[in-house]
């Protein structure tokens, strides 16, 4: 039998549009539901982890308890770092910098930030820490930000830190990913 890892967005949070990545905000009501709907038909999950933010580790917990499963928060699957622009909107930054943000996100770092390379090293380490520790026919979710699924799932079909910002992760999206035994992770499905 095969194992599969669930993937959990947070839902929406109280600083929209804002960069937060280490900052913790937490969810509104809205993003709480959102969460809800999400894992309202779930699979028989055996085991919890996440993020340590509270827009995560909170309903997490709360599912956790519901579901009488282990939680597992882990520190490497928190958000990006974004240093000096944490909490800032787009239109609070010097446009020049925010220019130079979007032609090359790869290689422009915001002041005091994570880089892209460290941040999904990181993420990276532990995605591949949890699949060698996955055994089947285990069902595991994840809850986690939108930028640790999008280097999960750029690990799992072999991209480049170029087309990062190609995979749309809206709140409370659910992805699936198959740990067949002795071949490659594979996505089963990426929804909201």
């Amino acid at each position: 039998m095969d194992a599969f890892i669930d993937l959990l967005r947070h839902g929406a949070t109280t600083s929209t549009g804002a960069f937060c990545g280490t900052s913790d905000v937490p969810l509104t009501a809205h993003g709480w539901a959102q969460m809800v709907r999400a894992t309202a038909v779930a699979p028989a999950w055996t085991t919890l982890h996440s993020s340590p933010a509270s827009r995560c580790a909170s309903f997490a917990q709360h599912l956790a308890t519901q579901l009488e499963v282990p939680l597992h928060l882990n520190a490497a699957l928190r958000e990006r770092d974004f240093g000096a622009w944490e909490g800032l909107t787009a239109a609070e930054l010097p446009p020049e910098l925010l220019a130079q943000w979007w032609q090359d996100p790869v290689g422009f770092t915001p002041p005091a930030a994570e880089t892209v390379a460290a941040f999904r090293a990181r993420v990276a380490a532990a995605w591949h820490a949890l699949v060698a520790s996955t055994a089947a026919p285990s069902h595991q979710l994840l809850i986690t930000h939108g930028g640790v699924i999008r280097v999960i799932l750029a690990e799992v079909l072999q991209q480049p830190n170029v087309t990062l910002w190609q995979i749309e992760v809206p709140p409370a999206t659910l992805t699936r990913l198959r740990l067949a035994a002795g071949g490659q992770p594979s996505l089963v499905f990426h929804r909201n």
